[in-house]
């Protein structure tokens, strides 16, 4: 039995969001934790604040009322006053104490990364058990990339499973072979991203080659493990026949394997827009790359055409 006793001599995970009641991220009813630290720079990431394995400050300036209160705790100068106006230095790296975000009165400060133990974690994804039994959930752990931290995550994963709960990642699969495989021993699920099937666009738009991320996908369904496919769908980016016949094909080999779990379809949403503004970022997609329900509907049928189980998640 795992004794939360000892959570002071466990190892510590950078997370930055626990969302609970997820119904889109594995099956039944799913507590949801965001890994800090990403290896993929996604042009259409919805979690930017989770991209740096680093506290990041989120600003709403809307709600700033220019008092001054954060310039006056921060410790290292990120804020500041300038003519009467809060300024944020984001050349200087937040060292996470919080102290602007307590003194803001009007919420207009965030800071984003919280260390925890699996103990910690456990606690709060304890506390929902009765709707994953009666829903068939569990837990899903995603970022960032779970990956990045994959001793911790494992850590955590084992020790849910030997609470009988339901585990499942969401991952890239951009991560050493060594590392994907020791947390598969303890992952019900992998929720595994193919985001382009060329290797070279697949860099432009995401700064990484996908072959490793290819080879870890066929590892994973090589050796039994229940993987499902996700697509994010973006329109005149990776959204044509020629594109997703591609990836059919790749994924060909597989489709009759009892552990191949089939396709979800991502939807391209802006969610994650505002989430650059308060992080003092451009976002990086011109214009709306939302596909309609009829092109969407569209991508399902070129894919049910070769047999394959395929869904689109709507939020």
């Amino acid at each position: 039995m795992y004794n939360t006793d000892t959570a002071i001599n466990e190892k510590k995970g950078f997370i930055f969001n626990i969302q609970k009641y997820n119904v889109y991220d594995g099956p039944g009813i799913r507590t949801l934790v965001f890994f800090k630290g990403c290896p993929l720079r996604c042009e259409w990431c919805s979690n930017p604040e989770g991209m740096e394995s680093k506290y990041k400050v989120m600003f709403k300036e809307n709600s700033c009322l220019n008092c001054g209160a954060c310039a006056a705790v921060c410790p290292v100068g990120i804020h500041s006053m300038l003519g009467g106006t809060h300024i944020i230095n984001r050349d200087i790296d937040c060292v996470g104490c919080r102290r602007c975000e307590e003194a803001c009165t009007e919420k207009a400060i965030a800071i984003t990364g919280e260390y925890k133990t699996a103990s910690e974690l456990l606690e709060i994804i304890e506390e929902d058990r009765m709707f994953y039994e009666t829903s068939g959930g569990g837990v899903t752990l995603g970022g960032g990339e779970v990956l990045m931290q994959a001793d911790f995550a494992t850590e955590l994963l084992k020790v849910c499973k030997q609470r009988g709960i339901n585990t499942a990642i969401e991952t890239c699969g951009y991560a050493n072979k060594e590392s994907i495989l020791k947390i598969a021993e303890y992952t019900d699920l992998f929720l595994f991203d193919l985001k382009h099937i060329d290797s070279n666009r697949h860099h432009k738009l995401t700064g990484v080659y996908n072959e490793l991320i290819h080879e870890n996908l066929i590892e994973l369904l090589s050796r039994g493990h229940d993987v499902k496919i996700r697509m994010p769908m973006l329109k005149g980016i990776n959204s044509s026949q020629a594109e997703i016949e591609g990836i059919i094909k790749f994924l060909m080999p597989f489709r009759d394997y009892k552990n191949f779990k089939g396709i979800d379809l991502l939807p391209y949403h802006k969610l994650g827009v505002n989430k650059y503004n308060q992080l003092g970022k451009d976002y990086p997609i011109e214009g709306d790359p939302s596909l309609s329900n009829e092109e969407l509907d569209q991508i399902e049928s070129w894919i049910k055409k070769y047999d394959f189980p395929v869904k689109v998640i709507k939020h």
